[in-house]
């Protein structure tokens, strides 16, 4: 699926470089508000309870005008993904209690009071179709674009903390008992920084989404925009793992120079 998105990028972006009018170089950069939604997998006991949390986004840019109101919008993004999970949750069976089972067949995750925090940072390269609009004879224009991307996973961390005590089921019915004490309840903690890469996928495509405003003067332009992207594949190899795709609403500044 992603070798023939990848050629349409770049198609598209061959296509207007070839046959523009004017193209314009630009940057901006600003605060993106992630999450995880996860569609189709509700009750995979690790998708819910994602919250947002603000992370920076920075992006390269080429604009390619046809005419007045028409342009193509190949774009460089470094994304910051991902989400918080505060609170009582399902975590992974730690390996290191393991020799402590003496040979029992160890559950497939337990329940902890913690905080948890997945951070995801991807390379995406969106292609937008822009429409635009000069406000009459002020140096104001209106703008929007949506296209497709494609992201690549640079890096991928998982990190936990809290100390908690253990549950066995999510309705805090069933105590772990300590190893050690087997009459006292077992409280661990759960202070951990994951590399989690090798459990995800390393690409995914999406849908990118920007509205925007800008101001001109000569050959110059700052703009302010808001937008959105989503992806469209299932971040982890594995559904054990959970289902869960990317997905942000940024807000950014940005100054174009046209050539």
């Amino acid at each position: 699926m992603i070798k023939p998105f990848l050629i349409v990028l770049a198609v598209l972006c061959f296509s207007g470089l070839t046959y523009s009018q004017t193209i314009s170089l630009g940057l901006k950069g600003g605060i993106t508000i992630p999450h995880l939604p996860a569609p189709g997998a509700k009750n995979n006991v690790f998708n819910g309870g994602y919250r947002s949390r603000l992370e920076p986004d920075v992006s390269i840019f080429v604009d390619v005008r046809f005419s007045d109101w028409l342009s193509l919008q190949p774009t460089m993004e470094y994304a910051v993904q991902g989400g918080d999970k505060n609170g009582f949750q399902a975590i992974p069976f730690p390996e290191e209690l393991i020799p402590e089972l003496h040979g029992q067949t160890p559950p497939e995750y337990l329940y902890a009071d913690i905080q948890s925090t997945a951070t995801f940072n991807y390379l995406l390269f969106p292609v937008l179709v822009k429409l635009g609009l000069n406000l009459g004879s002020s140096p104001f224009r209106v703008y929007g674009g949506i296209g497709p991307f494609v992201g690549i996973l640079l890096n991928a961390r998982q990190k936990t903390s809290g100390h908690s005590t253990v549950y066995l089921d999510e309705d805090k019915q069933t105590l772990v008992p300590d190893p050690a004490h087997p009459k006292s309840p077992l409280v661990y903690t759960f202070d951990a920084n994951i590399d989690s890469k090798d459990e995800l996928n390393t690409t995914n495509v999406g849908l990118e989404g920007i509205l925007g405003i800008a101001y001109k003067l000569n050959r110059s332009s700052i703009f302010i925009e808001g937008g959105g992207n989503y992806g469209f594949l299932d971040i982890q190899k594995e559904k054990t793992n959970g289902q869960n795709h990317t997905g942000a609403v940024v807000v950014s500044l940005g100054y174009a120079y046209t050539l």
